[in-house]
């Protein structure tokens, strides 16, 4: 299901009988046809398990479910909007970042801090970013919201890319990650997050960095 980028801020979706795409609620800006928007309560593709961690990762709100036969214009609060197309791999990508993706690909659930240890987890929590991602697998396209534009940067063996966990987006290929902190637990104190704590990646891949560190 073919996703036109209209603008920097704006996208159309081609809807077709026997298709549906998800969108996140309120991300409809207009439509031409016959399309239904009807809330989801399972999560997509990722059945009841994925709705329970995505309700864990903050996200009180369902995806909508849209089908039919039209075209639909999909934004949502001015953000900057970008179309990622996958071909068979995964996604990984913050669940409140999402605006729209294909109804074929799998959706699940990854936690971040899994492969930083506790302490990792623990330094998540502090820096009070979600630590549940929400995973998009398949043939398919994904438009993703960010803070001034977006940015690919690509990831290798031979250099890590760190991260400010509140400018991450989304990421793919074959990464591991880490959540730690560049300062001692003193130093932390009244801090909130920002350059104090970083999302270590490494391996095979890229990851998508918004420009701002604006939550949205």
């Amino acid at each position: 299901m073919p996703f036109r980028e209209v603008n920097s801020k704006v996208i159309e979706a081609t809807v077709a009988p026997g298709q549906r795409l998800f969108s996140q609620r309120g991300a409809m800006l207009a439509y031409k046809g016959e399309v239904s928007f009807t809330p989801n309560m399972q999560g997509g593709q990722g059945g009841v398990m994925s709705m329970i961690g995505r309700r864990a990762a903050g996200e009180a709100a369902p995806l909508m479910t849209v089908e039919g036969s039209g075209t639909v214009l999909f934004g949502h609060g001015g953000h900057h909007v970008e179309v990622i197309n996958l071909t068979g791999d995964t996604l990984y990508v913050e669940a409140d970042r999402l605006l729209a993706f294909d109804g074929t690909l799998e959706q699940g659930t990854m936690f971040m801090g899994s492969q930083g240890g506790v302490m990792g987890m623990v330094r998540g929590q502090v820096a009070g970013q979600g630590l549940f991602t929400t995973t998009l697998k398949g043939h398919g396209a994904v438009a993703v919201m960010a803070h001034g534009g977006i940015i690919e940067v690509p990831i290798t063996p031979q250099r890590p890319v760190h991260v400010d966990p509140q400018a991450y987006v989304a990421h793919h290929g074959d990464v591991r990650n880490k959540l730690s902190t560049a300062l001692g637990w003193r130093d932390m104190v009244g801090r909130g997050s920002g350059e104090a704590f970083q999302l270590e990646l490494s391996g095979n891949g890229a990851v998508f960095v918004q420009a701002s560190e604006e939550k949205l």
